[in-house]
């Protein structure tokens, strides 16, 4: 793509010098794949590491009683928090701590999340795409 019509300020932003379009997704190679793992925008920067939510959210899906998670950064002073929203099965009697117990083992100290919060349901769109924004909306009331 040239541009953004009539927008050069937008096209500045998302075009580089050398013409590459910056999408603002994230993505390892394997070999000849690549994939897709976040989005720039959704990246925390936790006492200066880049932390990725996806990488967290994948861990704390492990649990056997996670049926879907969100991680968001909150932010604090000089810093950002990680804060893992989590919808356990029905009738579950997991509690925060034993998924927080179930997931350290895994994450190294700084993409631990600072708190779980257990939600009966997720906010989400029709099609099911969770509204990450509105989680970390409620962090900020």
């Amino acid at each position: 793509m040239r541009g953004y019509y009539r927008a050069p300020d937008l096209t500045a932003k998302a075009i580089d010098p050398d013409g590459w379009f910056n999408t603002g997704d994230l993505a390892r190679f394997e070999g000849d794949a690549m994939f897709i793992v976040g989005r720039t925008k959704e990246m925390i920067i936790r006492s200066g590491f880049n932390v990725y939510p996806a990488e967290i959210e994948a861990v704390l899906s492990t649990h056997p009683d996670v049926v879907q998670c969100a991680v968001v950064g909150r932010p604090v002073v000089g810093n950002e928090e990680i804060v893992a929203f989590v919808q356990l099965l029905k009738g579950s009697s997991a509690t925060a701590q034993d998924v927080m117990a179930h997931v350290a083992p895994e994450l190294t100290s700084y993409k631990r999340p600072s708190e779980i919060i257990l939600m009966d349901a997720l906010p989400a769109t029709s099609t099911g795409k969770l509204l990450k924004h509105k989680l970390a909306e409620s962090l900020r009331n």
